[in-house]
């Protein structure tokens, strides 16, 4: 029981909206912390020499990740704000089933990841950036990684545009509905639950299957009531199946989850 409530825990974590962009953060507060200890550790000396990497001094290279940090915020709130807009007026079309499917899609999940990692390690590293005579420092890698997050987050964008327009046809809503009661059939109903012995009667004597349940066995059979109130969002059929073969008992599910 205590996996289910693990397994269950972690799909509702793995689902949310938040989750994926959280992880995202740590990963670029992580990354920020890396570049600018191999910048302060000097093993960046090689650095200038390649024509890619960004050498200016500090008023460039706070210029630029200002830039880059508030272009992050104003593109993502931009962009969901106009996408949750068009969601809503597609939703009174198809349902409100479109909203959930955004909310828990993987791919809008990475996008907004992808703005507030950039806007954090835009942060973490302009905070570095000494322009003082005496004690100047830039961090030139971590200027350059930050650019780099710049650009890839202007493909994410593209991405975005494109997976949200796509989102709302019709035809991707359907796949979606059929692929989510496919799972839910697969979950509720799966086709190895307490099937292998019945089958093998089945093939030895067909008549005895129906022999195992008892004539009297709505008037013997206890009630398991439920100890809590609420609905039923998930029914463990394993366990009970364990539960019925080690006490010998014959259990009935009156209910189904939902």
């Amino acid at each position: 029981m205590k996996n289910r409530k693990l397994s269950n825990l972690w799909e509702s974590l793995n689902s949310s909206f938040w989750f994926v962009p959280s992880v995202m953060v740590f990963l670029a507060l992580a990354l920020s912390f890396v570049t600018i200890g191999i910048d302060q550790n000097q093993k960046t000396a090689l650095i200038g020499e390649l024509g890619w990497a960004y050498t200016l001094g500090p008023s460039g290279s706070r210029a630029i990740l200002s830039a880059i940090a508030s272009s992050m915020m104003s593109v993502a709130t931009t962009a969901f704000s106009i996408t949750i807009v068009a969601l809503q007026l597609a939703s009174s079309q198809f349902g409100p089933r479109l909203l959930r499917n955004f909310m828990q899609d993987r791919g809008n999940q990475i996008v907004l990841g992808t703005f507030i990692s950039t806007f954090v390690y835009s942060l973490m590293v302009l905070r570095t950036i000494n322009g003082l005579e005496k004690h100047e420092f830039v961090p030139h890698l971590a200027v350059t990684c930050g650019i780099g997050l710049a650009i890839a987050s202007i493909g994410v964008l593209i991405y975005f545009i494109h997976h949200s327009a796509s989102s709302i046809q019709v035809d991707h809503v359907i796949k979606l509905v059929g692929i989510e009661l496919d799972n839910a059939i697969d979950r509720l109903f799966p086709e190895t639950i307490g099937t292998s012995k019945a089958k093998n009667k089945q093939q030895d004597n067909p008549s005895e299957i129906s022999a195992d349940i008892p004539a009297n066995f709505d008037r013997d059979a206890r009630p398991v009531s439920a100890m809590n109130g609420g609905y039923i969002q998930s029914i463990n059929n394993h366990e009970l199946m364990q539960i019925a073969s080690e006490h010998n008992l014959l259990l009935q599910i009156q209910q189904r989850p939902g």
